[in-house]
């Protein structure tokens, strides 16, 4: 088998390298990844709290554990030329997308990063569809793709998987139901959606879309076997989510702030159970040619988050307070994002990640990079 990865290089891609060379030992992985994501950290003046280690470091590191079966090629999939030259010359059976430029405050701070996200996430997923469609005459070729559950908005309902049931006049119709993002970088998710249903409509092109929430977490079983496995850990406003931005104040006595009463709940997965779940779904039947995971596990208010980051750190001798600023955002702030995800906990096949437990770990992993935290603590202020 061989495997297409797209954005090895990204919190989640790496350590999802790691995980599918130890589990489809006989598989070619190849990775891609245009190394993006360094820049516009380096260049909003961030860095990663846990050092991350240079692709060729990353990789000669892996076969000293047995990772023997990870290819990283750099290449930038908006390009077409070398999607096309990619799949000429690897005639995979499968890839697994997960590249994208990730932020809504990168892409909503103005008009050239708007229109660099567009660019960027939309041409890469296109000219990945293009691809597959035109080398799949040959071979059968299945895409998992990462977007986000970011897309479903605020609705005022339990969110289904994917589709809702819409009536009128007693006729009724299942349709695709994503189109509600709050940012420039979830309707960019939103158009990758409808690009995704369009491609298996009119090329039958086998897709399971991953709704993935927030992730959290530091480490898998696989990243914590050596320093230069690690991932990254973004901790500043573009692009650290609230668990890891809170956690990061923490471990610099440095007080939490939450917008508005902080009674706003949004879904999550540990960074463990989002890698165990996609390697579990390769494995598994797909029903239908078109399919839509929620992949989450956790709904958390984020005054709860605070409270609890607050608690456990006091435990490893840090000192916070919680403080409630007037919220900026246009937002429902009592919102409660409930979504269906019983089809998705078919897939991961195990009791999921308790946030409370993974923050210990966190808290841990970061009062070991202080200094790093420490450095570019303005950031977070």
């Amino acid at each position: 088998m061989k495997i297409l990865l797209t954005g090895i290089d990204g919190y989640t891609g790496w350590p999802l390298a790691l995980a599918l060379s130890k589990k489809f030992k006989k598989a070619k992985i190849i990775g891609v990844d245009s190394l993006k994501r360094r820049e516009w950290v380096k260049n909003i003046k961030s860095k990663s709290a846990i050092k991350i280690s240079s692709m060729s470091a990353r990789i000669s590191t892996a076969k000293k554990y047995g990772y023997n079966n990870i290819f990283f090629i750099k290449g930038d999939l908006i390009n077409k030329k070398f999607v096309f030259k990619l799949f000429k010359k690897y005639k995979f059976d499968l890839v697994i997308h997960t590249a994208a430029q990730p932020s809504a405050p990168y892409a909503n701070y103005n008009i050239e990063r708007c229109y660099f996200t567009h660019l960027n996430n939309n041409l890469s997923t296109l000219n990945l569809l293009w691809a597959i469609n035109f080398f799949k005459k040959t071979k059968k070729i299945r895409l998992i793709t990462t977007t986000t559950t970011g897309v479903y908005g605020q609705p005022n309902f339990k969110i289904p998987e994917g589709f809702v049931k819409a009536s009128n006049k007693g006729k009724s119709e299942v349709i695709q139901f994503g189109n509600m993002g709050s940012s420039w970088y979830h309707i960019t998710k939103s158009n990758d959606i409808n690009n995704l249903w369009l491609a298996n409509k009119l090329w039958k092109i086998q897709i399971t879309d991953l709704r993935t929430s927030i992730i959290y977490g530091t480490d898998t079983e696989d990243t914590i076997k050596d320093g230069k496995l690690a991932t990254r850990f973004d901790f500043d406003y573009f692009f650290g989510v609230v668990i890891n931005r809170f956690c990061a104040m923490s471990v610099i006595n440095h007080n939490l702030t939450v917008y508005g009463k902080g009674l706003l709940k949004r879904p999550f997965i540990s960074l463990k159970d989002y890698v165990r779940s996609t390697i579990n779904l390769i494995s598994s039947k797909q029903k239908n040619s078109f399919e839509v995971l929620n992949q989450t596990t956790e709904l958390l208010c984020i005054r709860d988050i605070a409270e609890l980051v607050s608690k456990e750190s006091k435990l490893l001798g840090f000192n916070c307070k919680i403080n409630f600023l007037t919220n900026p955002r246009i937002e429902k702030e009592s919102h409660r994002m409930e979504m269906e995800n019983s089809k998705f906990l078919k897939v991961l096949k195990k009791r999921p990640d308790n946030f409370r437990f993974e923050l210990k770990n966190i808290l841990k992993t970061l009062a070991r990079n202080k200094i790093t935290i420490e450095k570019y603590k303005k950031i977070l202020i």
